[in-house]
């Protein structure tokens, strides 16, 4: 593997997010600073400057014309991708934690936290009503009484969302009627990450209770599960092999070996068949390129990582 190290970032990484054709790299972290990378060279390309804090969560819509973060400066902003320009600001009562677009990129949800005496809500607001953004009135608000949202996805064909909490639930909530669709426990402890498959039929949480699971986007049913001996920060699926990336945090066992291993585990098996060093100290994010040529890495030493696959991983997966 061929690794391109990303330099732009003060704090450490919170999330990274690749655009739908793969050639551009969002990268958000701890500092106030959102980041826009070519991901074939790694040059940035731009950042995105408004924040004041931490920004927690960072998507793009589906032909790359926007962009929204979230963050603990209590605000959830909308920029225009290729000029930087900041076109809305929608203010909250607490900080952000998860956002993202819905298929038709029309559509934008995000999820406060749970603190200073302020409830955890889910808001959903219609691009097409610029009223809803200059009023600062969503079309519809679910209240999460209790437990926190700590990850969200929209669903398939953006008719719902799929939340994870800090408790292990994981809620479907529709995003047309103010309801919970379906409601599930299968992790123990905070779930810290959810990602989707490239045909979001299935979607992978990554858990503080040393597992990540698989499970079905529409009925919410457990498939596999992949099992370490530590809490697992992040995890995706390859969009071209049955394989899962993951990573987690170091344990005391570590202590003399600070650079971290993402792993790679077969999907239909379930067993571990790889690591990958580099990192010094915990990996907080990790995603594939949509191609499956390449995956990225985003830790606590504030540094992203770009991986190339060797030829030598393609034809071992085809020859197997």
């Amino acid at each position: 593997q061929k690794p391109i190290l990303l330099q732009g970032h003060e704090r450490s990484i919170t999330q990274i997010k690749y655009n739908r054709e793969g050639d551009l790299l969002f990268t958000v972290a701890k500092d106030p600073i959102v980041n826009v990378w070519y991901s074939v060279n790694g040059e940035r390309l731009g950042t995105y400057n408004g924040h004041t804090g931490a920004v927690w969560c960072v998507d793009a819509d589906w032909d790359t014309r926007h962009v929204l973060t979230g963050s603990a400066d209590n605000s959830c902003r909308l920029w225009d991708c290729e000029t930087g320009k900041q076109l809305a600001l929608v203010k909250t009562s607490s900080a952000v934690r998860t956002c993202g677009f819905d298929f038709g990129g029309n559509i934008i949800m995000f999820s406060t936290d749970k603190q200073m005496g302020y409830q955890c809500f889910v808001s959903f607001f219609d691009l097409r009503d610029p009223s809803q953004i200059e009023n600062n009135e969503p079309y519809m608000k679910i209240p999460c009484s209790d437990s926190k949202i700590t990850s969200a996805v929209w669903g398939p064909l953006g008719e719902f969302i799929i939340a994870g909490h800090e408790s292990g639930e994981l809620n479907q909530f529709s995003a047309k009627v103010r309801e919970q669709l379906s409601n599930i426990k299968e992790h123990t402890k905070q779930i810290n990450d959810i990602q989707t498959s490239r045909d979001m039929t299935m979607f992978i949480t990554a858990s503080k209770d040393n597992t990540a699971k698989l499970f079905d986007c529409t009925t919410l049913e457990h498939l596999k599960t992949f099992r370490t001996e530590r809490p697992v920060n992040s995890a995706a699926l390859s969009p071209i092999f049955d394989h899962v990336r993951m990573s987690s945090l170091p344990t005391s066992c570590d202590a003399l070996n600070l650079l971290s291993s993402p792993r790679f585990f077969h999907l239909a098996f379930e067993e571990e068949f790889g690591r990958v060093k580099g990192h010094f100290g915990p990996i907080n994010s990790v995603a594939f390129h949509p191609d499956g040529k390449s995956y990225s890495s985003g830790g606590e030493d504030g540094y992203v990582r770009i991986h190339y696959f060797d030829p030598q991983y393609f034809e071992f997966e085809f020859e197997a």
